[in-house]
């Protein structure tokens, strides 16, 4: 027995060895083995006609490791769009496995830089994947022309490096940065954007002092989401899903907010303090968005830039506390790589993790 032992002892560091020793051999095996099964992932593929929703950032300006800044996607049979491009979106698709090249246009919300820093990464990224010909169009409320001329006017250096390395004709100049689309300010629901079946429309939220400030309502055969933005409660939500397949929804909880803000004063940074003490104004508390997914009638209701942010799944019964005697329809807390699917002329609504 002890003989055996030494013996397995032995071939157990000899096998070490080699494998110590044909460690680059191996790591290239592995690279290139990865690279082959991942290569040309694409999420969308095979995904049935509807409407689908992947959620590419549910964070907000408060630092979080495991959450991107502000950012959906929405695809509706061929078309993909992108709400909102939130800090390190452009990254956080591509992990999902969404092709940039794939967006065909951007709606922003209003212009907090959690909402748009995240914009020049992902056109830079769309165009050097796609060589579109026509830069992406980017819709939003007034002032969307500056920031599109804003990150343009950043990044035109960078369109020149990028074209004199690779050529004019893998990167084409004229399909580089973005088209700004002005959403006119107006009472009620507009119709921003109709075609292919897909029908997009854009209404005002209370988002002050930030104004105008948008939500989206997208339909497509018979399936409907709608986008809140970033809003303090307001009836016009409810009005606008009206029965809505899903209510994404943006969320804060004062309760914990004004604990940060508490300890703040407490340890004497009194800016903070009122950075915190101010925010729960123009945001809305978690059962004040159960009560517009009520009204409304959605029949899911998900939650994203969630505020502040949950080092652990353990937090999430404190943060939703008294939701689920306002609301009966399914909740979800959103987070990053979730995806909702509406199948076309259905009343189903399906879910998957894509990270």
């Amino acid at each position: 027995m002890r003989r055996l032992l030494t013996v397995a002892v032995i071939l157990l560091v000899v096998l070490a060895a080699a494998g110590w020793l044909a460690r680059e051999q191996l790591g290239e095996i592995l690279f290139a083995r990865a690279v082959q099964a991942t290569y040309g992932t694409d999420a969308t593929a095979g995904l049935d006609d509807g409407l689908h929703v992947i959620l590419c950032g549910t964070g907000s300006p408060l630092p979080d490791p495991d959450r991107s800044g502000p950012c959906a996607l929405v695809i509706a049979g061929k078309q993909v769009f992108l709400v909102d491009a939130g800090s390190g979106a452009g990254r956080r698709i591509g992990q999902i496995g969404v092709p940039l090249a794939k967006v065909d246009a951007t709606f922003l919300t209003h212009f907090h830089s959690d909402h748009i820093d995240g914009l020049g990464e992902v056109l830079m990224l769309r165009w050097a994947a796609s060589g579109r010909t026509v830069p992406m169009p980017v819709y939003g409320p007034e002032g969307v022309d500056k920031v599109v001329s804003g990150f343009d006017t950043a990044y035109t250096a960078d369109y020149g490096y990028r074209i004199a390395h690779h050529g004019a004709d893998i990167m084409p100049r004229s399909g580089a940065g973005a088209q700004a689309f002005t959403i006119p300010t107006r009472d009620g629901a507009q119709t921003v954007y109709e075609r292919g079946g897909v029908k997009v429309q854009a209404f005002g939220v209370r988002h002050d002092p930030v104004e105008p400030a948008l939500g989206y309502r997208f339909d497509y055969k018979g399936r409907s989401v709608v986008i809140s933005g970033d809003t303090a409660p307001t009836a016009v939500v409810a009005r606008i899903c009206n029965g809505c397949d899903l209510l994404v929804h943006e969320v804060l909880n004062p309760d914990m907010v004004g604990k940060i803000s508490a300890t703040a004063r407490q340890r004497g940074d009194s800016r903070i303090a009122k950075i915190m003490s101010d925010i729960p104004g123009y945001h809305s508390a978690p059962v004040a968005v159960a009560s517009i997914a009520r009204q409304g009638k959605a029949r899911m209701l998900v939650f994203t830039h969630i505020v502040p942010r949950m080092p652990t799944r353990l937090l999430h019964p404190f943060f939703l506390k008294g939701v689920a005697d306002v609301y009966t329809g399914e909740t979800v807390m959103g987070e990053d790589g979730m995806q909702f699917s509406l199948p076309a002329r259905s009343t189903r609504i399906e879910r998957a993790d894509l990270l």
